[in-house]
C-alpha cells in the first residue's frame, strides 16, 4: 500500500477523476443551453383544453410538473394574447382537464407587439388587392405576399430618407463648424450650405408623408381573428411576422419554419423589448468589439512581456511590474469599467472633444461611452494575460537557442524576432484566447462604457468613415442580463435568454477553436527537436 502511495497513481487518478467531472459538468452545461435554445425555434402544436368548469383554452404546452400544493400534475400553457387575456402562461391542474384536442384550423400569429395570438381564422379584408385564393386561410398568405412587397417598396423609402437624414446631420455639423469659425467672415458658405440642407429636409419630409400614407393604406387591410373564448379580434396584417398553422403542418413545413425562425435570430433586429425578433446587432456588437480588443491588447501584451523577459534587469522594480501586472489579472472587472468612464470617456473622449469638436459642446462626440472605449477598457482588463502567457512562453525556450544565435553573429533583435518570437507564438495564441473568452462574456465594465439596450445604428456602415468608433452598441452579454433580470415578463422572455447564451457560447467557442487551429499550425511549424 505504501508503495501505491509512493508511485503517485492515486493522484493520477484524482486528476483524471476531476477532469472527467469537469467535462462533465461543461458538456452538462452546454446541452442545457442548447435543448433550451434551439427547442425554442420548433413550432409546437396548438392544444385546445376543454376544462370541467366549462370554459376552454388554447396554447401551447411548455412545461409539466407537480403541482407542489396538491402533488398532482400540472401543465403550463403558453395562452398567448397577451393584449386580450393579459397574460401569457397559465397552469392547469391534469385533473380540472375534460378533454384534449388538436384543432387543424387553429393559428399562430407572430406579431410585431403584444406577443403571439392563438385563434381561428374567420375572414380578411382586403379591398382592391384582387385575392384570388379559394379559402380564408389561402387568401391570408396570398395577402401577406403583396403585403410584403408594399413593405419592401417602403424600406426603400425608408433608405431613402436615411441617406437624406445622413446628409442633413453632415451637414448642420459643417454648419456648427462654419459658425463656430466666424459667422460673418464664412456667410457666404453658410448660406449655400443652408440651402442644400432645407432641399434635403424638405425631400425628407416628402418621402416622410409618402411613407407614412403608404403605411396607413397597408394598415388598413386587416384579418378577422376569434379566440378560443370566442371573442373577435381585427388585426392589421401590417403587424403579423409570421403566420402559421401547426396542428396542419407537415415534417418538412415545420423544418422550413425552424430555419426561418433561425435566419430571423441571425439577421433581423429585435423587437418586442428584445425578447422577440433577432440578435443581429448585439452579435455584431460583441464579435466588433472582441476584433477591436485584441487589436490593442495583443501588440501591448506582447511588447510588454518582451521587454520584461528580454530587456529588463532582475531587480527590484522588474519583480514589482510583475507582481502589479499578476495582481491586474483578480482585479473586479467594474473596476476597470469605472477606470474607463473616467480615463477613456471623461477624460481622453472629453479632450478630444474640447480641440476636435469643440462647436459641438456640450453635446459630447468622443466624451460620452462608445465602442471604442468599451474595447480599451476590455483590453487593458485582459492584457495582464497576454502579459503572464507571453512571458511564460519566452521563458520555455532553452538558453541554448539565444545563445546559439548570437555566437553565429545574429543582434539580439534579430534573434528575437527570427527565433523566439515564432517559438513563443503558441504561447501568445494561448493568452489571446484566454483574453477573448474572457472579454466576449464581460458585462458589468461594458455597461458604464457603451453598451446600450437597444442601438439604432451600428458601428459599421456605409457612410464615410464607415468606422464609427463614437457610437454605443449592442452586446450578446448584457442582452441576456436585460432579457433575464428587466423584462416585465420574465417567463416569457426564459427563452431568449437561452437562445442568447447559446449564441454567445457559440462565437467564443468558434473564435477560441480558430485561435487554437492557428496555435497548433506554428507549433507544429517551429517545434524543434531541441525545444
Amino acid at each position: 500500500m505504501k508503495l501505491f502511495w509512493k508511485t503517485g497513481e492515486p493522484f493520477v487518478l484524482a486528476t483524471g477523476a476531476a477532469l472527467a467531472i469537469i467535462l462533465v459538468m461543461s458538456l452538462a452545461l452546454v446541452g442545457v443551453v442548447m435543448t433550451n435554445g434551439l427547442g425554442y425555434f420548433w413550432p409546437r402544436e396548438l392544444v385546445k383544453l376543454e376544462l370541467k368548469d366549462g370554459t376552454s383554452l388554447l396554447g401551447q404546452i411548455t412545461q409539466e410538473e407537480k403541482n407542489p400544493i396538491s402533488g398532482l400534475r400540472r401543465l403550463q400553457l403558453k395562452v398567448g394574447n397577451r393584449d386580450v387575456f393579459g397574460q401569457d402562461f397559465r397552469w392547469v391542474d391534469e385533473k380540472e382537464i375534460a378533454s384534449r384536442a388538436l384543432p387543424g384550423e387553429a393559428v399562430l400569429l407572430e406579431r410585431r407587439e403584444h406577443g403571439n395570438y392563438f385563434g381561428f381564422l374567420k375572414g380578411i379584408t382586403a379591398d382592391g388587392m384582387g385575392l384570388t385564393a379559394a379559402s380564408p386561410y389561402d387568401a391570408l398568405q396570398q395577402a401577406m405576399k403583396l403585403v410584403s412587397v408594399k413593405l419592401d417598396s417602403g424600406r426603400k423609402i425608408k433608405q431613402q430618407m436615411s441617406e437624406l437624414n445622413h446628409n442633413a446631420e453632415r451637414l448642420r455639423l459643417k454648419l456648427l463648424k462654419l459658425e463656430y469659425s466666424g459667422k460673418e467672415k464664412n456667410a457666404a458658405a453658410i448660406g449655400e450650405l443652408t440651402s442644400i440642407r432645407e432641399k434635403d429636409l424638405a425631400e425628407f419630409t416628402r418621402l416622410n408623408e409618402l411613407s407614412t400614407a403608404a403605411q396607413a393604406d397597408i394598415a388598413r387591410i386587416t384579418a378577422q381573428f376569434s379566440d378560443v373564448a370566442g371573442g373577435s379580434k381585427d388585426i392589421s396584417l401590417i403587424e403579423i411576422v409570421a403566420l402559421q398553422r401547426p396542428n396542419s403542418m407537415s415534417f418538412f413545413a415545420k423544418c422550413a419554419a425552424y430555419l426561418e425562425r433561425l435566419r430571423e435570430l441571425l439577421l433581423d433586429d429585435p423587437r418586442e423589448s428584445n425578447t422577440e425578433g433577432g440578435l443581429f446587432p448585439a452579435i455584431f456588437g460583441t464579435v466588433m468589439m472582441v476584433l477591436l480588443m485584441s487589436v490593442f491588447s495583443l501588440p501591448f501584451g506582447v511588447v510588454a512581456a518582451i521587454y520584461l523577459r528580454e530587456y529588463a534587469k532582475e531587480g527590484l522594480m522588474t519583480r514589482m511590474v510583475r507582481i502589479a501586472v499578476n495582481n491586474l489579472a483578480g482585479v473586479p472587472s467594474i473596476v476597470y469599467g469605472v477606470f474607463g468612464l473616467g480615463f477613456f470617456v471623461y477624460g481622453i473622449g472629453g479632450s478630444i472633444d474640447s480641440l476636435f469638436f469643440p462647436e459641438r459642446l456640450p453635446t459630447p462626440t468622443f466624451g460620452t461611452g462608445g465602442i471604442l472605449w468599451s474595447s480599451l477598457t476590455l483590453a487593458l482588463l485582459t492584457v495582464p494575460v497576454v502579459i503572464v502567457a507571453t512571458e511564460e512562453s519566452l521563458a520555455s525556450i532553452p538558453k541554448g537557442i539565444r545563445e546559439g544565435s548570437l555566437a553565429l553573429g545574429a543582434t539580439k533583435f534579430q534573434t528575437l524576432t527570427k527565433n523566439l518570437l515564432p517559438m513563443a507564438t503558441p504561447g501568445i495564441m494561448t493568452g489571446l484566447i484566454l483574453s477573448m473568452a474572457r472579454a466576449a462574456g464581460e458585462v458589468a465594465p461594458l455597461m458604464i462604457v457603451g453598451v446600450v439596450k437597444l442601438a439604432p445604428t451600428l458601428p459599421f456602415d456605409t457612410n464615410f468613415p464607415f468606422f464609427h468608433m463614437d457610437r454605443k452598441f449592442m452586446h450578446l452579454g448584457f442582452h441576456i442580463y436585460d432579457v433575464g433580470f428587466q423584462s416585465p415578463n420574465v417567463e416569457a422572455a426564459k427563452p431568449m435568454v437561452f437562445v442568447t447564451t447559446m449564441l454567445l457560447l457559440a462565437i467564443v467557442i468558434l473564435a477560441s477553436s480558430a485561435a487554437i487551429y492557428l496555435r497548433n499550425r506554428m507549433r507544429s511549424k517551429y517545434t524543434t527537436s531541441t525545444f
